[in-house]
């Protein structure tokens, strides 16, 4: 699955729209973690934990997206965006999202 920000595909002609697709999670914060991050917080420093599991997040999301496409028949994916909400406290949402097209 070929996957771009851009509206196209370099060298690549799209043939058709199939459409929107999306893919999210929601990941919670661990109690222990965040003493740590408290910690952290008060000297400063990047929070790796937090990093890791935002990543992950990312990853998770991304996949999803991609095999709603897949389920499409799409050959990629194009104007792919992320986007992140807090749902309750401690907890949030990862969503990717984009418009699924099959290339000429």
């Amino acid at each position: 699955m070929i996957l771009s920000t851009t509206g196209d595909i370099t060298e690549r002609e799209i043939g058709e729209t199939l459409g929107l697709v999306r893919g999210n999670t929601i990941r919670a914060r661990n109690v222990g973690r965040d003493i740590l991050a408290g910690l952290r917080n008060i000297v400063g420093g990047e929070i790796k934990d937090y990093t890791q599991m935002l990543s992950d997040a990312r990853e998770e999301a991304l996949s999803r997206m991609v095999d709603e496409a897949n389920d499409l028949g799409a050959d990629a994916i194009v104007e792919v965006r992320f986007t992140t909400s807090e749902t309750m406290g401690g907890a949030a949402e990862i969503l990717a999202y984009g418009t699924a097209v099959k290339l000429k």
